[in-house]
């Protein structure tokens, strides 16, 4: 095979040319100038972030949007050090993302020299994989690996830290044709026997239910999914991560469970008896107190990461596999068995489905609306009529991102991008930032809380320059909500460094930035100015001042099951006269 004299730097390019890399998001520095002047002449694109840990969160929306790698670079030190929120969130989030940072020259490493950080020893616990890189003859291996280590089984971040001297030092380059990774495993194709036995169980079953998680939407199992669940013709439900794995229009989806999940979603997941977890972790966030969690239910759990079965909950059936392979397979055995065991229990599960839609009729998610203040709730409403299930939202973490997962619909997977398991508020602009690159020609919602975006305001100066069409809407009641939510049910509403006091004047923020952008306080205004957001080509900023002392329903508190959900505002007693 041929080869020819490279430095580090060009290698590395050469390197993300061959993954398929389109772009990248970064921050350069003393150390990676190497990697940079390389760049310079580069057909790779280079987004200049504002800041490096939204480098990460852009590299995350362009990830979750399409099921490509994301990459981002940093240089050393505070370079790196910022990446480790984005890192971590990824990795929570199971984000195939590729790191690459800028490491002082191996023979400082130790002396503690300008901007050095033990980049490798911080970011340890918080990727899938780490590298030091210490020589330049290493770094085309280095490099596959990790663009394989983050994409394959359970995607998560993977981080490349490389000192300056191996940027700069050259060597012949040889192309690496194959990798050998012997201590990494993957079980992809599930138990041929466990598979049966899961058919059967889900026939057997007078109350099935189908938990669906974030490892249907990484594994692209969507339609197999929407098959297993039209064959059984059970209920489904989607966590927060899965959104858009069924279609939110489909008759057999209830909605997301758990702790602001609807009412017929978690009095299912608890009356069930079969309950069948397909790529996903039985997060708190789902299950309230475990103990009292799917109580009568036999669980079925399929993950393609072993160390998830039985973690947090034990599974009557694991099976470790590829959701998409193992359903598959599982469709065609259900199908089989269909004619001989479907009819058995045929009463029962017409009276779960009936069970289902009581539950449904008699405590619906139930959008608030009013004449004289917009609630959040009626903004939500506002985006789903003009998405119609097919934009692109990035949410930032907070309320917002609870009513947005409750009304806004999704019919298809990778249209909802937020930041699950870590709730990193600052996420929502930065990974819209990375989804408009990823899909130029799709409607891309930011949707904002008061707090997140302006965690993240340096970066409308990223979107200024490219000319990105993201809608940045801000759903601003003053307040750190979820915060002054949690103070007013359970501290005796003793609000405490929640009230965001100051706001910028949208309109002539986003013109300081060469952008559009306004404030609306109407209802009556809401459509309309929501609507010349959207019109208007490029990128828009919307202000929207909601009620400031809504909170969130159906809530499960701290510590309850997931049956014992508060669904509204205290209700005052009547005192006899």
């Amino acid at each position: 095979m041929s080869s020819n004299l490279m430095s580090g730097a060009r290698m590395l390019l050469e390197c993300l040319t061959r993954e398929g890399v389109e772009c990248l998001f970064g921050y350069p520095g003393g150390v990676t100038l190497p990697f940079y002047d390389a760049l310079y002449e580069h057909p790779i694109r280079h987004v200049l972030v504002r800041h490096e840990e939204n480098a990460v969160f852009a590299a995350s929306g362009y990830a979750m949007s399409t099921g490509k790698v994301g990459v981002c670079c940093a240089t050393s030190g505070p370079g790196a050090t910022n990446l480790v929120t984005g890192l971590v969130n990824a990795m929570m989030d199971s984000t195939p993302v590729v790191a690459l940072t800028g490491q002082v020259s191996t023979k400082l490493i130790g002396s503690d020299a300008f901007q050095e950080a033990d980049t490798f020893g911080i970011t340890r616990s918080c990727t899938k994989h780490n590298y030091l890189v210490m020589s330049v003859a290493d770094l085309p291996r280095v490099i596959h690996e990790a663009f394989h280590l983050a994409k394959s089984g359970r995607p998560g971040p993977v981080l490349v830290d490389i000192p300056k001297d191996v940027f700069a030092a050259q060597t012949h380059y040889t192309p690496v044709g194959s990798i050998h990774l012997p201590g990494y495993k993957i079980y992809t194709e599930g138990h041929t026997g466990q598979i049966r036995r899961a058919a059967q169980m889900m026939w057997e079953s007078s109350r099935p239910m189908v938990y669906a998680g974030g490892g249907i939407v990484a594994a692209e199992a969507s339609g197999e999914l929407r098959e297993l669940v039209e064959t059984l013709d059970a209920p489904a439900v989607c966590t927060l991560m899965a959104l858009g794995a069924m279609p939110s229009s489909h008759r057999n989806f209830i909605s997301m469970p758990g702790m602001h999940g609807s009412y017929a979603a978690n009095m299912a997941m608890t009356g069930c008896d079969l309950l069948i977890a397909l790529g996903t972790r039985f997060d708190d966030r789902v299950t309230g107190r475990l103990a009292a969690f799917a109580p009568h239910a036999r669980i079925i759990h399929l993950d393609i990461d072993p160390s998830e079965i039985g973690k947090n909950r034990n599974a009557d059936l694991p099976i470790v596999g590829d959701a998409k392979r193992v359903l598959s397979k599982l469709n065609k055995v259900l199908a089989e068995l269909q004619p001989s065991l479907a009819q058995q229990n045929s009463d029962a599960r017409r009276a779960w489905w009936k069970q289902i839609r009581d539950w449904q009729d008699q405590n619906p998610l139930q959008p608030v609306i009013s004449a004289s203040e917009i609630k959040p709730q009626h903004l939500m409403l506002e985006i789903d009529r003009i998405s119609n299930g097919e934009a692109i939202v990035c949410s930032d973490v907070g309320q917002h991102q609870m009513w947005a997962a409750q009304f806004i619909r999704f019919n298809r997977p990778r249209h909802w991008v937020c930041s699950g398991g870590l709730g990193s508020m600052g996420f929502g602009v930065p990974s819209a930032m990375g989804a408009a690159f990823a899909n130029p020609d799709k409607l891309i919602f930011a949707i904002c809380g008061d707090g997140g975006f302006q965690m993240s305001i340096p970066e409308l100066a990223t979107i200024a320059n490219h000319g990105l069409p993201v809608k940045i809407i801000v759903m601003n009641n003053g307040h750190l909500g979820m915060v002054r939510q949690w103070q007013d049910l359970f501290y005796n509403n003793r609000l405490s460094a929640v009230q965001l006091d100051t706001f910028p004047d949208a309109q002539k923020l986003a013109s300081a930035y060469g952008i559009k952008g306004r404030t609306v306080e109407s209802p009556i205004e809401l459509a309309p100015a929501l609507q010349q957001a959207v019109d208007e080509p490029g990128p828009y900023l919307l202000n929207v001042k909601v009620s400031p002392f809504e909170n969130v329903y159906p809530m499960v508190p701290a510590g309850a099951a997931i049956n014992e959900m508060v669904l509204g505002p205290p209700q005052p007693v009547a005192v006899p006269k």
